[in-house]
């Protein structure tokens, strides 16, 4: 009959085959080399991730959607012909944006898709929250001396351009305020030249997810998100850029709103964010700020 043999160091398996009666052979013995063994450890989930970053519902639907969406999951469909996915995650300050950004990070990472991420911002206070890149920086722009300003240029065929983007497939922008439209109209049109894509397809095919308050700062020498470019008897290539980032704009297929507030539960004070934000301080939130100094 068949025997098992077990010893603590090692596992050795000794199969014995039964003699058939009809046989007037019996069928040899076969020895199987031992077996080592190996301790698996368990692949971090994504629910893993979502308790590590303590993610809350908002934070958590919006996690799930770039990761479903990332892994190909059947369910995550955004209405484009390919299927890609340009996601807005708005909220004010405190409401978990910087963290989110960390979760999705750590998604890419333990995944060994890191390549396929990058994240942008307009300024190094935000690139430092979220350990990305400054947008300026990417451009080739040198801000250090405004006089001796130098820009990268970008020409079809540009090898290091064409490696820098080789393997990314999804784009992080946050502080989406401080991005006016002309700035990303570049930005566009710099991915699509590394890509070599039909000049329709939104930054060359490349998934991008934009984090930030349109209710905070507003960018520099340039015209927000959301604003809206009104024809003229003559059009200039500014003109041109914006419109072109307008239609990128209006063409995201997916939002999802942080509103709970994660940074502090002082109600007394979350009021008076909010009335801030909106410009509508009272003589009462001024008094409480100056029991803070």
């Amino acid at each position: 009959e068949n025997t098992v043999e077990i010893r603590d160091d090692e596992v050795q398996i000794e199969a014995v085959a039964a003699e058939i009666p009809t046989s007037p052979f019996k069928a040899q013995t076969t020895a199987v080399p031992p077996v080592t063994i190996t301790t698996a450890f368990p692949f971090p989930t994504k629910m893993d991730i979502i308790k590590q970053f303590t993610l809350n519902s908002q934070q958590k639907y919006a996690f799930m959607i770039v990761t479903s969406h990332l892994d190909g999951e059947n369910q995550i469909h955004t209405g484009s012909a390919d299927n890609q996915l340009l996601m807005c995650v708005p909220g004010c300050g405190g409401t978990g944006k910087s963290q989110l950004i960390r979760g999705i990070t750590q998604y890419f990472q333990i995944t060994k898709r890191g390549k396929m991420l990058r994240k942008l911002a307009p300024t190094s206070i935000a690139v430092a929250e979220i350990d990305g890149l400054t947008i300026h920086s990417f451009l080739g722009e040198s801000r250090k001396d405004s006089k001796k300003k130098q820009t990268r240029t970008f020409r079809p065929g540009d090898t290091k351009l064409e490696n820098e983007w080789r393997h990314v497939k999804y784009l992080i922008i946050d502080e989406m305020s401080m991005v006016g439209l002309s700035l990303l109209a570049r930005l566009n049109r710099i991915v699509k030249t590394a890509k070599h894509i039909n000049s329709d397809i939104p930054f060359g095919g490349v998934n991008v997810i934009f984090f930030g308050d349109y209710l905070q700062y507003s960018p520099v020498l340039d015209r927000p998100l959301y604003h809206s470019c009104t024809s003229s008897e003559q059009i200039t290539e500014r003109q041109i850029d914006m419109q072109c980032a307008q239609k990128l704009i209006s063409q995201m297929n997916c939002v999802v709103e942080l509103s709970q507030q994660m940074r502090t539960e002082d109600l007394r004070y979350l009021e008076l964010l909010n009335r801030l934000r909106g410009g509508q301080s009272t003589i009462e939130d001024y008094q409480l700020l100056c029991t803070r100094i």
